[in-house]
């Protein structure tokens, strides 16, 4: 028994058709829509007839070696630049995501941590990459692991080592916490200080609820050193601040005082080891773009240096 004749698929319009409408009605003759379009004159002039051929209908008359469009050709005209438009923007928008200028990052971290690391990441992420658009907002713990878990942010940046759900969690390296001191005071002088060094200063210290400040204090428990505490905030920054006024001498993380440090306020090693580590949050559920990795590179290379 005979295998049947397969049906023919009618043929439809294709796009190289409404390309060549389009030529056609942008230069008015086969050889300019042809030399638009890299193509020869015959070749234009065929797919027209074809494209007639299959609407069932003339779009152009022929007069003197040029093409007039009829009425028809003009209604299919003014759909054919709107779909074009539309066309042009889908092309601009792909290009637009390949240039880094055109990305846009959503970053969220800690109040502290945009004066203190932030800054010098996207220097270096700027440098390295060229101008890149960043958003940064800024938040307290829990908003900050609620904020992340919602997925509305490309990086997070927080002190807490646990990820919220719908995230993981980056570690940056451990940097010690250092003694921020007013420029000229007598502990300048040292080039590391221990526990013992800071009996009966005047200390600026965290909030009392700080984790930082707690271990701190414990130190300071431990060696049995009695300290001045007059002044305390939630800030590093505040702490640094006041630092520089000459109210006090304080310990902080080194980020902030790297970034407060200068001619009023000085910065001295300990001899004992706080540990202070920064996490980079990154959501699992938000499209990924290569700008979040380059500024993870950036703020890895800031704590480094």
């Amino acid at each position: 028994m005979s295998e049947p004749l397969p049906v023919p698929v009618p043929e439809r319009i294709a796009h190289r058709h409404i390309e060549v409408f389009r030529a056609l009605m942008l230069t008015g003759t086969a050889t300019g829509a042809a030399s638009m379009l890299f193509t020869s004159q015959p070749t234009v002039s065929r797919e027209l007839a074809r494209l007639e051929q299959l609407l069932g209908y003339a779009l152009f008359d022929r007069s003197q070696g040029r093409l007039r469009p009829n009425a028809r050709a003009l209604q299919l005209w003014d759909e054919v630049q709107r779909s074009w438009a539309g066309l042009d923007r889908v092309v601009e928008r792909a290009l637009e995501l390949g240039r880094p200028h055109q990305a846009s990052l959503h970053v969220l971290c800690l109040p502290a941590l945009s004066h203190a690391l932030l800054p010098r990441a996207l220097a270096l992420l700027h440098a390295g990459h060229g101008p890149v658009s960043v958003s940064v907002a800024t938040q307290e713990a829990p908003l900050l692991q609620e904020w992340m878990a919602a997925q509305r942010y490309d990086l997070g940046l927080s002190e807490l080592a646990d990820a919220p759900p719908g995230t993981r969690s980056l570690p940056l390296p451990a940097l010690d916490e250092v003694a921020v001191l007013p420029a000229g005071h007598p502990l300048a002088q040292h080039s590391v200080l221990g526990a013992e060094d800071f009996a009966g200063e005047s200390f600026i210290s965290l909030a009392r609820d700080d984790p930082y400040r707690q271990q701190i204090d414990a130190v300071f428990a431990r060696a049995r050193v009695e300290r001045q505490m007059r002044l305390e905030t939630h800030s590093a920054v505040a702490v640094c601040a006041m630092v520089q006024q000459g109210l006090g001498v304080a310990v902080v993380n080194p980020l902030t005082a790297r970034a407060c440090a200068g001619p009023q306020l000085v910065v001295r090693p300990l001899a004992f080891s706080i540990p202070f580590q920064v996490h980079m949050l990154l959501p699992l559920h938000r499209p990924a773009v290569p700008e979040v990795d380059w500024l993870v590179a950036a703020l890895l290379q800031s704590v480094q240096a």
